[in-house]
């Protein structure tokens, strides 16, 4: 919990100050005051000791907050964090909030449980409402404002809305937004579901008013965001929302379906069928659940934060593993789930609940949550009112954390259809495309999320189906169409035929093939190239369950584990033993094919809460990736061991990430050493010749690729962050994302540079960033003498499809003249000019 601070010229002040906030939080929070001076002559003063002794007190790794008046207690302030180790001073905050108002938000905020920059934000806040009350906010200097025309196609609907929190959040500014088209009331800009609640459709104006320190940039990067439509691409495609439902090619031969439903994901199934039998939690999202009088309310309040924590870990996991297999766009729909989590007007309405009324937990989160989709039903937008599902979804994550209920899942053992009156988006994101062929639906809408994850996945989709089809004994063979909502039950051998010769028609027509459908070239190894150009295929995993996607998609193995998976799953560091059995049995189903395991890559926009690491102005710059691991050398030695003892029968190789320098890598380097030593003296085996790499992602490690390719076995370039750093171009940022094209000249020539030190050197290089399934950047990279590509599981199969089509004459010719372009456009015009791809 954040401690607070307080200093003041008087001990009389001070102390009045701590008694009225001790009072308002009973005590729950760790306060500590340095006032007044022990000169007898005049005991106004500020002393730095005192107030480094008082900041000793309450320090927590949480951080601490330090309330001050003015004059010498701010140089009191100063002059004591002096006095602390540069890892502690970066978890003290001076804050800038007026003394009386502002202590007291703080400790109300630490009560709550949130975070420093939270509690720093409360506290200078503190006069909004006092500021309100009087009438003076219009008339106030500080208040700015600015008036948005919202044009992205959905307005601000769950992804947009989440990038307008989030990003309105990054600033210490009191932020609020109102739908000026319909005349709505101001919300706070940063809750989730006041934002999305204000019910903004394309076309409509909004006005985004901010007060603080940093208002003026506030509202310059909120107008950046609105004017680049959040970085949607060109208009939002409507039928990216509802499918248009029109006749599907050869359906005038078919008799009349036995269900019509609404099309929501299109392309066609036949399989058996597959009824998922409702359980509690979904039939009584929220209902009922049992209210009852708790004595200790602290208590409840903790129980709750305990598991909106393991909620938060498995929605950052479910979120990691879509944007595998998905793609960033579509599992965005996810940082809306995280950031409901975090909504400061349902934490502030739970609290209510929990320490006014002295209710328990599930029920003041069920009342809450309750309301929440009243609200959102009770919207104009019919697209709105269906993220209800989003907040069922939420709220029964919560709640079965709360009622230490197992966790459901949706087994499927064979192909089949599934049939449900609803599914969630979570459920829905976890589907295996090999088995799911298809989905009938008795709920739902076609603009739910669960459809456009449906539609992202591959497996067509039918809602809205008559009840009727709840009553089908499994087994029963159903034949859907999804692009016209049509369903056949027990179609005879003829109807088969037909639904078969549309199956593949449609998977051929499809710019990434389901896993299921690529059978005839997962099992049998392609030499790429006509001629035979050596170039492995390898995929980027970050689970158990992304290994066996991997290999039922041909993988050749593994170019990049992904091991934050495991660090984000816990509130704790995974000791030796988990790591080892994780790494074991992703291992266990590769057999001889190589695993390289990136050793801990966080920092940047990837943190783990419970390390406590420093908020940075600028964390892509910052402190991460190996630096963290060098920092800290006992996790990166823990995580070395458990990979050497891994790989003592098994082809696993080892890779550094953000390497920058000689030195890094040969520290990095010693901590191995270490590990090997201390496991020859333990009597553990491991192999003893184990291969060594580095991510090749910063502009210095290109510049110097040489010198690390005499200290390493390979380079797997990594092109995301590769290239953001080489443009100085934010890939997140709407207004810069178009400088961050991988196929920029100035990209490819970096990457040249970093194959031909390799190869010099008698090395290997690898591609593991996004550009590796770049159809156009293929013969490119493949021309430059790349020697691996690693990417997502469902991009393998077409992929090597692809490299079968390429001659290493054309493609060299074509590096080279990719090399001497002017532009990204220009390379890929040349590209799609030769028509590479049949």
């Amino acid at each position: 919990m954040v401690g607070i601070v307080i200093i003041a010229h008087s001990q009389q002040l001070a102390a009045g100050i701590r008694e009225m906030a001790a009072q308002m939080v009973q005590g729950r929070v760790s306060l500590a005051v340095a006032a007044g001076s022990e000169n007898l002559q005049n005991t106004l003063g500020t002393d730095a000791i005192q107030v480094y002794e008082a900041i000793a007190s309450v320090f927590h790794d949480d951080g601490v907050v330090i309330l001050m008046d003015l004059g010498s207690a701010i140089t009191s302030a100063e002059m004591a964090l002096e006095y602390l180790s540069p890892e502690h001073q970066q978890k003290v905050h001076l804050c800038a909030a007026p003394l009386v108002e502002g202590a007291i938000a703080a400790v109300i905020a630490a009560a709550a449980r949130k975070n420093v920059m939270e509690v720093i934000a409360a506290a200078q806040g503190a006069l909004a409402a006092k500021i309100t009350r009087l009438g003076l906010t219009t008339g106030s200097q500080n208040l700015k404002e600015i008036r948005l025309l919202v044009t992205n196609q959905l307005g601000l609907h769950a992804r947009p809305a989440s990038k307008f929190v989030t990003t309105a959040a990054k600033f210490q500014a009191q932020i609020k937004v109102k739908n000026s088209t319909k005349n709505t009331d101001f919300v706070r800009a940063d809750s989730i579901n006041q934002v999305v609640t204000l019910g903004v459709m394309s076309g409509d104006e909004i006005l985004v008013t901010a007060q603080g320190m940093e208002a003026d940039a506030a509202l310059q990067a909120l107008e950046t965001l609105v004017v680049t439509n959040f970085g949607e691409v060109g208009a939002v495609n409507l039928t990216d929302v509802v499918p248009k439902i029109t006749p599907s090619i050869g359906n005038s031969h078919l008799p009349p379906p036995h269900f019509q439903g609404i099309a929501a994901a299109s392309g066609v199934a036949i399989a058996p069928s597959l009824s998922l039998k409702p359980t509690r939690l979904s039939t009584h999202p929220f209902l009922p659940v049992s209210q009852y009088h708790v004595e200790y309310p602290e208590v409840e309040w903790q129980r709750l934060h305990t598991a909106l924590g393991i909620a938060y870990r498995e929605i950052q996991a479910l979120l990691s593993h879509a944007s595998m297999q998905i793609g960033d766009t579509e599992a965005a729909i996810f940082d809306a789930h995280i950031l409901f989590l975090e909504d400061p007007t349902l934490l502030e309405a739970i609290h209510q609940q929990i320490f006014d009324h002295h209710c328990n937990a599930e029920a003041a989160w069920c009342a809450v949550v309750e309301e929440l989709s009243h609200n959102y039903r009770t919207l104009d937008d019919p697209y709105l009112q269906t993220r209800v599902a989003d907040i069922s979804d939420v709220g029964q994550r919560v709640l079965r954390l709360l009622m230490d209920a197992p966790e459901t899942t949706i087994e499927v053992l064979q192909p089949s259809i599934l049939i449900a009156t609803e599914l969630s988006p979570s459920d829905t994101a976890k589907l295996d495309p090999t088995r799911v062929l298809g989905i009938c639906i008795t709920g739902g809408s076609p603009s739910s999320h669960s459809a456009i994850l449906a539609r992202s996945l591959g497996i067509p989709a039918v809602v809205g189906v008559s009840e009727e089809i709840l009553h089908l004994a499994n087994g029963t063979i159903l034949a859907i169409d999804g692009e016209i909502g049509h369903i056949w039950v027990e179609p005879d051998a003829e109807m088969g035929r037909i639904f078969q010769h549309k199956r593949e028609t449609w998977l051929q027509n499809q710019d990434i093939h389901p896993i299921m459908e690529a059978a005839g070239t997962r099992d049998t190894p392609k030499e790429p190239l006509c001629d035979r150009h050596p170039i492995r295929v390898f995929a980027n995993i970050g689970s158990l369950e992304d290994t066996q996607m991997a290999i039922a998609n041909g993988a050749e193995g593994i170019g990049l584990l992904r091991t934050e998976f495991l660090y984000f799953h816990r509130s704790q560091l995974p000791n030796e033993g988990e790591q080892l059995l994780m790494y074991q049995q992703i291992a266990d189903i590769l057999t001889h094919r190589p695993l390289i395991i990136r050793t801990l890559d966080i920092g940047g926009d990837k943190t783990i809460p419970y390390l406590n690491l420093p908020k940075e102005i600028n964390p892509f710059l910052g402190f991460r990736g190996i630096r963290i691991g060098l920092h800290q050398p006992q996790i990166l030695k823990t995580q070395l061991r458990a990979i050497l003892r891994a790989s003592a029968r098994h082809n696993i190789k080892i890779m550094f990430p953000m390497i920058a320098t000689v030195g890094e890598i040969r520290a990095a380097k010693m901590i191995l050493q270490e590990a090997q030593t201390e496991l020859r003296q333990e009597s553990i085996s491991f192999a003893s010749e184990i291969e060594i790499g580095i991510m090749v992602e910063v502009p210095a490690a290109v510049a110097i690729a040489d010198q690390l390719a005499r200290e390493v076995d390979f380079f797997s370039i990594g092109t995301n962050d590769l290239t953001q750093y080489i443009m100085a171009a934010d890939r997140n940022n709407p207004r810069t994302a178009n400088l961050a094209d991988g196929l920029n000249p100035a990209i490819l020539r970096m990457i040249h540079q970093t194959i031909q030190a390799a190869h010099q050197a008698g090395i290997w290089v690898g591609l593991c960033g996004e550009l590796a399934a770049d159809p156009l950047a293929l013969p490119i990279l493949m021309g430059l003498g790349i020697d691996e590509l690693s990417v997502n599981p469902p991009a393998i199969t077409p992929l090597k499809q692809a490299i079968t089509q390429l001659n290493l004459s054309d493609i060299q010719a074509i590096a080279t003249q990719a090399l001497q372009q002017d532009s990204a456009m220009s390379v890929r015009s040349l590209v799609a000019a030769l028509k590479f791809f049949t």
